[in-house]
């Protein structure tokens, strides 16, 4: 996915109509640090990312990644796509792997009826 945050900082902050002294003074940073989010060069931490979704009024789809709620996918089949070649591994694939897992589960198993005796 292509990283469109700048774009969007740039696109939100103007149709609230806020300067970048504006927007720093709301987000308790600098005038510098908005300006280097909306050149791409540096990026906000997660908090921040919240509070300023928070204070443009949008999604944070919306903010990072440029997606509305009408351009979001709704069938979890589309949102939960695995990549090509891979599947869910069922329960005898996973032993046929893991099977050295069944000493220690043996063992704790002894263990538990020892400590009834």
């Amino acid at each position: 996915m292509e990283n469109v945050f700048k774009q969007q900082l740039v696109k939100l902050r103007r149709q609230k109509q806020l300067s970048q002294e504006q927007l720093a003074h709301e987000l308790f940073v600098s005038r510098q640090s908005i300006s280097k989010w909306e050149r791409g060069e540096t990026t906000p931490d997660l908090d921040t990312v919240v509070k300023l979704a928070n204070l443009l009024q949008v999604d944070l789809n919306e903010l990072i990644a440029g997606q509305t709620s009408d351009q979001q996918p709704t069938d979890r089949a589309a949102r939960s796509v695995l990549p090509e070649g891979q599947r869910p591994m069922n329960g005898w694939e996973f032993f046929s792997k893991n099977w050295w897992m069944i000493f220690p589960l043996l063992a704790a198993v002894a263990w538990v009826v020892a400590m009834f005796r």
